[in-house]
C-alpha cells in the first residue's frame, strides 16, 4: 500500500519532484510519473489491465511502491 502524492522513484533517480498518474505501456496499465510529456517512472509493482482499476488503486492507495528500477 502507497499513498506518496509524488513519484519516489522519481525522486531518487531522476531528482524530479512529479505527481503520481496511471500510465499506459504493453503490459496494461500502471501508476507512475511523467515529466515534459514523456512517462518517466514506474512506480507501481502492479500493471493493471484496465485503467479504472488503476485509478482507483492510485486513489484508495492500494498498490505496492517499487523499490528500485
Amino acid at each position: 500500500m502507497n499513498v506518496a502524492p509524488i513519484g519516489v522513484l522519481a525522486l531518487q533517480y531522476c531528482h524530479k519532484q512529479l505527481p503520481l498518474t496511471v500510465l499506459r505501456s504493453r503490459a496494461g496499465f500502471y501508476i507512475g510519473t511523467m515529466d515534459a510529456g514523456e512517462p518517466c517512472s514506474r512506480e507501481s509493482v502492479e500493471y493493471f489491465a484496465y485503467r479504472e482499476q488503476a485509478e482507483f488503486a492510485l486513489k484508495q492507495g492500494q498498490w505496492t511502491q517499487r523499490q528500485s528500477v
